[in-house]
């Protein structure tokens, strides 16, 4: 697709349930047939930390694709009570239909997701046909367990490693057997299975999802973040192991990158990578 000239974004108002949500349409080709929505992860506005999803959104535009940013009901200037990540499908839905009418030549969308926003995606998306793309980025399946463990392999495997944790527990500015303790604690936590907790639903849900989905998949990870390493971490077992290798999937890696690729190289990574993508829609 040809790089257009960018337009004036524009402010959008739409209905979900008779509640007013707001949002901003940067319009893209006249004559686009596919569309973005940027799904918020958060509690984050359509702006997203460090005006991410705004420079998103220019840079889509201005390659040719119309796209959407938007608040959640409850959330920056929507109408409602705030809702988290579960709550959000008919919010999104009703994004997609506002897409939709601002640029009536599309034929199908992606949602590109943040985080939780990222798993709202996911879970959306096989019940709504006009999706034809999902852009994860630093998925938010979180678990007790499952943080835990990310802790262990990346934050204590990394510092271990690391010269400077070695010069401050030395010079006693670290204590290093409050460390062993948090260690410990956090080994035996990994061992949890954590049935009983509500969230350790996430990853077997957020499989069903990609199951579920037929469309193309754009995975991004970040090497300095948490969230990432859990995912990582869950990549390689049940239930996502399989879900993931039935996905039309693009897997990026990010190893500098922090959880929102705040500097100007990491965003512009993020939208290189996401422009490369959604040009395999068309095909």
């Amino acid at each position: 697709m040809t790089r257009t000239p960018e337009a004036r974004v524009q402010p959008v108002d739409f209905l979900c349930h008779a509640q007013t949500l707001s949002g901003m349409f940067h319009p893209g080709a006249g004559n686009a047939e596919i569309g973005v929505v940027i799904v918020v992860g958060g509690p984050q506005t359509r702006v997203g930390a460090h005006r991410q999803f705004v420079l998103l959104a220019r840079a889509l535009a201005a390659a040719g694709y119309p796209c959407l940013r938007f608040d959640y009901r409850g959330m920056g200037d929507s109408e409602g009570e705030p809702r988290n990540f579960l709550e959000v499908q008919d919010d999104i839905h009703a994004a997609i239909d506002c897409l939709y009418a601002q640029a009536p030549s599309l034929k199908k969308v992606a949602l590109w997701g943040l985080c939780d926003g990222a798993s709202a995606a996911v879970f959306y998306a096989p019940g709504d046909p006009r999706v034809a793309g999902l852009a994860l980025l630093n998925p938010w399946i979180r678990t007790e367990a499952g943080a835990a463990a990310a802790l262990l392999s990346d934050y204590y495997g990394r510092r271990i490693f690391s010269p400077d944790f070695w010069k401050k527990i030395l010079s006693g500015r670290v204590n290093l057997l409050a460390r062993i303790r948090e260690f410990i604690m956090n080994l035996a936590t990994a061992k949890q299975t954590n049935k009983t907790n509500p969230s350790s639903s996430l990853p077997e849900r957020f499989a069903q999802g990609l199951i579920g989905f037929k469309g193309r998949v754009l995975l991004v990870l970040s090497g300095n973040d948490l969230t990432a390493a859990e995912f990582r971490s869950a990549l390689s077992a049940p239930p996502l192991e399989a879900a993931i290798e039935n996905s039309l999937l693009a897997h990026i890696e990010l190893a500098e990158a922090n959880h929102t690729f705040s500097s100007a190289e990491w965003r512009g990574k993020v939208e290189q990578a996401t422009l490369e993508w959604l040009s395999t829609l068309s095909m």
